[in-house]
């Protein structure tokens, strides 16, 4: 089977750059032909080659040679289309081997050999055009994205009606710099702008941060981000031509023109392949003096094995890689990501979650921190806030009961207010909650900590007196640490992170899933200019999933996007998609890839030494061109069944697990993150014991009940994850002890609290010492006290120093197992999640 092109990428002349007939008439006065030319061109020969054979075998003999000179004509004129394409782009064609056995058939009078090359010539054309071609790198989503028009104030004219502005719909292109706009909740800044009032706004799509961003009046706003609060007026700074938005989308444009068009495999070869059977005929032909063993050479010179081959192992792992939930567009595409040797990643969404989540509740003195959080979640079910959701999601999580707020109302660049349960809720800044008094000790320490960790702060009120604030912040996905260590084992050299967030924050994420370069504070045309740079080094691939990133994904030599909760305009500039939200289908990706390369070539090999074999025995005269053309459809065949291997499947660097697993790891899963709350609140109880005179007594009592709940909640999971979780966990991931150091762990928390419980049960007074407390409050839990004169400043620093050490264990252990265990399960089902 001869074809005549590769699943090239889409150049502004088709794929892989080389004209089709009628390549560019898909709107002409025959679009149903030019859109099916292929499928058209296989049909027409194949009947006109199966028609001939009818004749022949009726003892029409004219009619069948007349049948099959029209089927080689047919080939002669379509091969003759395409080798000219590829002249005018100056590229390499082994095209021009089936031109020169198509003419020589017709020269040595054997027409049922021309009609086989063009049946083959017409197959390998339908063949590649239905191997997933390189889908074209459109802007259609990025562009529809853009607004098409905006709000417009302009003032009232007198006598036009009442006071005020009036509001008017205008094409975006209509916006001159000095308009004022106002921007609706969730709409899309049309321009660059200054903001006349407050507004909070979402600006992922831009910079990659996930958390929204507060925006005071007389700030910039560019276009392209989205209001997430209330409605704001702001004045255009710019034209919409001239905004930030449509740079972006420049930028995509020109990095898709500087991408270099994927040079087929057969290409490669043809440079060498098209001079020996030209030699190897032209030798035969002149040695014999008899052409027909230069058209033999021709026939049997098949280039199959480079032209389907190939393109078909492709195929076959794009089908692999799609059950993945990763769409590949095409199978140049998958060969670029088998090639990558550098990955670049964005931050946001990509190797974190891409959404706030909630990681502490800090509270003021006597306030309960779940309570805190409840009356908190209560109000956020009446908010659209981004934040809202995930307030309300973290209170679902830990079991908490929600309440319905009633007159609720959100003040323009506060928060939000209401009343749940007869009290008075506000969550918002620090200004609005906490005012102008001075900020307590516990205010102080939630600002300092949200400052390290460069995380987002909301502070709750209840009935006009600050109660909590709760930390926010964008964690790490749990499946990026062991997908990066998958992906240097198959062979990626360089990892690095490009991304528009802080500097402190990108290097947190780098060191955490280990990654070997971070470049932060970097806006779209840096992250294209990083991006080239890195490729110009060594093949790149590159990850994202926002508009910021559509440039540099489109410029890379693989472009991947996640776009599991949404298709996005990164979706459409890049060559890999993620349907599923788990960033280690990327690494099974790469596995897949590179395995559909190595059969790719073994075919190739092959293919084309039984075609090099066939070609020496045609020159010295033992074959004739219709048995020739015969025995080059077997070796095409038995090429392909080669490629057809790639369908396979192989092990991956994700475990299988068994249906009762899932559920079995689902359900202890559930309690993991139950239990979660009790690392916070060790910490929480460790802070508030002082080594200072007073209460020690009532301090140490809040230990013991924080113990008696580590006791008979979080040490009864441990136990059941030995028992239940790790077995699994073991078979699927094999080796030898793959779980010992998770089991060493769940020994040392274990251990610790029972520490605990050692000092507190020898400061529990005997009972003669009960007969003497006569000064001592005495509170009666499980019918035992602590004895205040037996608690000193060394009995508190021993219980601090043990509870700081059991929550960096519990911190780091939960993060284990979350990346090591959790991060195995199947990506659960969105009704599924809380």
């Amino acid at each position: 089977m001869r074809g005549t092109r590769g699943a090239g990428q889409l150049g502004p002349d088709g794929p892989g750059g080389v004209d089709r007939p009628g390549e560019r008439s898909t709107g002409g006065v025959f679009p149903w032909l030019t859109n099916h030319r292929d499928a058209l061109f296989f049909g027409v020969t194949v009947g006109l080659l199966a028609a001939g054979g009818v004749a022949f075998v009726l003892a029409a003999r004219s009619v069948a040679t007349g049948l099959w000179i029209a089927a080689t004509i047919l080939g002669l004129l379509y091969s003759t289309v395409t080798i000219g394409a590829a002249l005018r782009r100056r590229r390499p064609s082994v095209d021009v081997i089936a031109w020169l056995a198509l003419a020589g058939a017709l020269l040595v009078d054997e027409p049922f050999a021309g009609a086989v090359i063009a049946v083959m010539l017409a197959t390998g054309a339908l063949l590649e055009s239905r191997a997933a071609a390189r889908a074209r790198r459109e802007l259609s989503l990025l562009a529809s994205r853009a607004p098409r028009t905006a709000r417009r104030l302009r003032e009232q004219r007198e006598g036009a009606g009442s006071a005020g502005d009036r509001l008017e719909e205008v094409p975006v292109a209509e916006v001159v710099i000095g308009d004022r706009l106002l921007v609706g909740s969730g709409e899309i800044v049309p321009v660059d702008g200054r903001l006349l009032e407050s507004g909070v706004f979402d600006e992922s799509a831009l910079t990659g941060e996930p958390l929204p961003v507060e925006r005071s009046a007389g700030q910039d706003v560019r276009s392209g981000v989205v209001n997430a609060g209330q409605p704001v007026a702001m004045v255009a700074t710019a034209t919409a031509a001239e905004s930030t938005y449509a740079g972006v989308v420049r930028l995509v444009e020109q990095a898709q023109a500087a991408s270099a068009p994927f040079v087929r495999v057969a290409d490669r070869f043809a440079v060498g392949f098209v001079p020996l059977t030209l030699a190897l005929a032209g030798g035969a032909w002149g040695l014999s003096g008899d052409a027909v063993r230069a058209v033999a050479v021709l026939v049997v010179a098949t280039p199959c094995p480079l032209l389907l081959a190939a393109p078909i192992a492709f195929m076959s792992g794009l089908s692999r890689v799609a059950r993945r939930g990763v769409v590949v567009k095409g199978g140049a595409a998958l060969e670029q990501l088998a090639a990558g040797r550098a990955l670049l990643f964005d931050k946001t969404g990509t190797l974190t979650v891409g959404r706030p989540v909630l990681i502490d509740v800090i509270t003021a003195d006597g306030v309960d921190a779940d309570e805190v959080l409840r009356v908190a979640a209560s109000l956020d079910q009446a908010s659209a806030h981004v934040v809202a959701g995930s307030i309300v999601r973290a209170a679902r999580e830990r079991g908490l009961t929600l309440t319905m707020p009633r007159d609720v109302h959100e003040p323009h660049g506060l928060g939000i207010e209401g009343r749940v349960d007869g009290r008075l809720v506000r969550l918002g800044n620090a200004a609005w909650i906490v005012g102008d008094r001075p900020p307590p000790a516990w205010v102080r320490q939630a600002r300092r900590r949200a400052e390290l960790d460069g995380s987002l702060t909301v502070f709750v009120g209840i009935d006009d007196e600050p109660a909590g604030v709760l930390l926010m912040e964008d964690p790490v996905r749990p499946d990026a640490p062991r997908m990066i260590r998958a992906l240097r084992a198959a062979g990626i050299d360089r990892v690095a992170l490009v991304t528009g967030d802080r500097a402190d924050v990108a290097e947190t994420v780098g060191r955490l899933v280990g990654i070997d370069a971070v470049y932060a504070d970097r806006d779209p045309g840096q992250k294209l200019a990083i991006v080239r740079e890195e490729h110009a080094r060594a093949p790149t691939i590159m990850v994202g999933d926002g508009v910021n990133d559509a440039p540099a994904l489109a410029a890379a030599g693989v472009g991947v996007a996640l776009a599991a909760r949404g298709t996005t305009a990164s979706a459409e500039a890049a060559d890999v998609v993620l349907t599923v939200d788990r960033i280690d289908a990327l690494a099974d990706a790469i596995l897949i890839a590179r395995r559909a390369r190595r059969i790719a070539f073994l075919a190739v090999g092959l293919g084309m030494g039984l075609s090099l074999a066939a070609m020496a025995v045609a020159a010295a005269g033992l074959l004739v061109p219709a048995v020739g053309a015969v025995l080059q459809e077997g070796i095409d065949v038995t090429s392909m069944l080669v490629a057809l291997t790639a369908l396979v499947p192989t092990r991956s660097h994700t475990a299988a697990l068994s249906p009762a697993e899932i559920a079995t790891a689902r359900a202890l899963y559930d309690q993991h993150r139950a239990v979660a709350p009790l690392v916070d609140q060790v910490r929480g109880v460790a802070d508030a014991l002082s080594t200072a005179d007073g209460d020690r007594a009532a301090a140490v009592r809040s230990v013991r009940t924080l113990v008696e709940q580590l006791e008979n909640r979080l040490l009864p999971h441990e136990r059941a994850e030995d028992t239940e979780l790790l077995p699994i966990v073991a078979r699927a991931m094999g080796g030898t002890d793959p779980t010992g150091a998770f089991s060493r762990t769940h020994s040392e928390i274990a251990h610790y609290v029972s520490r605990l419980r050692r000092i507190l049960t020898d400061l529990e007074p005997g009972e003669d010492a009960k007969a003497d407390m006569k000064n001592v409050d005495v509170k009666d839990l499980d019918g035992k006290d602590i004895d205040a004169r037996r608690v000193d400043a060394e009995d508190v620093v021993e219980i601090r120093r043990l509870l700081y050490g059991l929550h960096a264990i519990l911190r780091l252990h939960n993060a284990q197992e979350e990346e090591g265990i959790f991060s195995l399960l199947p990506e659960e089902p969105a009704e599924g999640r809380p």
